[in-house]
């Protein structure tokens, strides 16, 4: 990583003697590694938008605030600040805001930055997303839908060209994707190698929290954050708005209270398990939280006079 050098002036309180010393008021030079600088570490999403705004979603390396600019042209000329919000451990410093009182059936541009929370002059890089408020006239709408992540162990394998799947619904330039749910498989595994009847090998990205079934809080957030890694879904993800509901593969497959548990969890009591996987689910994406009803996961999202979108709550 590239040092960033820059100055500071200091003031001495009294007049310096010896070898070394410095006179008073001159600028001393300081380093300011790339490392001390918070990173954004999954890109960029939004989410739940509408005819005045939506949600955006970032994810930071460590305690610190996310501050959001938003514009109505690419270049930032007419950049509006957004007060700051908290990234802290509780959330996995995952962070969501909603922008609101946008123009209708514009596009919309925002900028992400982290700010360290002890040092609040040391800030991460930007990094931009845009998405396109739902229109107020009588304009076509277009979508993709889609669903089933990572699933069956077959996970990010860069010499297929990773999920490249993202990457052809984004070159549609569609309004927003409805996602159907089992956005993770967190009962499936991802291996670094899987033999395929032909004698080839499929090789995928491995994390130490996918070679078994999620169990923990964290095992259930890193099982999306490995979606997160895949280049293909990033650049999606910073363009096109996300509808999400969950399925049951957040959980386990045809989950219910009474289910009983395959032998790879160690963790048995299910309602746990789907309790955990309901905070990671809304942590990870952009969704409107309801104040009267918090995790709430069903919602009606108007998108424009001809369109109305049912979310329904499919978690058992």
């Amino acid at each position: 990583m590239r040092s960033r050098i820059s100055r500071r002036r200091f003031l001495t309180t009294a007049a310096a003697t010896g070898a070394g010393a410095i006179g008073g008021g001159l600028a001393m030079p300081y380093l300011s590694r790339a490392a001390d600088r918070p990173q954004v570490t999954h890109g960029v999403q939004s989410g739940d938008v509408g005819a005045d705004g939506g949600v955006v979603w970032a994810r930071a390396d460590r305690p610190s605030q996310m501050m959001v600019e938003v514009a109505t042209t690419e270049s930032f000329g007419n950049a509006r600040a957004l007060p700051p919000i908290a990234a802290l451990p509780e959330s996995d410093f995952t962070a969501k805001m909603l922008l609101e009182n946008l123009p209708a059936g514009q596009d919309i541009f925002y900028r992400v930055r982290f700010r360290d929370l002890a040092h609040t002059d040391i800030a991460s890089e930007p990094i931009t997303g845009r998405f396109r408020t739902a229109p107020a006239d009588r304009r076509d709408v277009s979508f993709v839908w889609g669903g089933d992540v990572a699933g069956q162990g077959w996970g990010i394998n860069p010499d297929d060209g990773g999920m490249f799947t993202f990457a052809t619904m984004r070159k549609h330039r569609p309004d927003f994707l409805l996602h159907s749910g089992d956005t993770v498989y967190a009962d499936g595994i991802i291996a670094a190698e899987v033999k395929l009847p032909d004698g080839k090998v499929w090789k995928n990205v491995v994390i130490p929290e996918k070679v078994k079934v999620a169990e923990t809080l964290d095992e259930f957030r890193a099982a999306h954050k490995y979606n997160f890694l895949d280049d293909n879904v990033r650049a999606f993800n910073a363009e096109v708005p996300i509808f999400v509901q969950w399925d049951d593969h957040e959980v386990t497959n045809n989950w219910s209270a009474s289910k009983q548990l395959p032998a790879a969890y160690k963790e048995r009591d299910i309602m746990l398990l789907a309790a955990r996987a309901a905070h990671a689910f809304h942590e990870m994406y952009p969704l409107r939280e309801s104040i009267a009803e918090p995790g709430r996961v069903y919602r009606t999202l108007s998108y424009g006079p001809h369109l109305d979108v049912f979310m329904l709550d499919e978690r058992s």
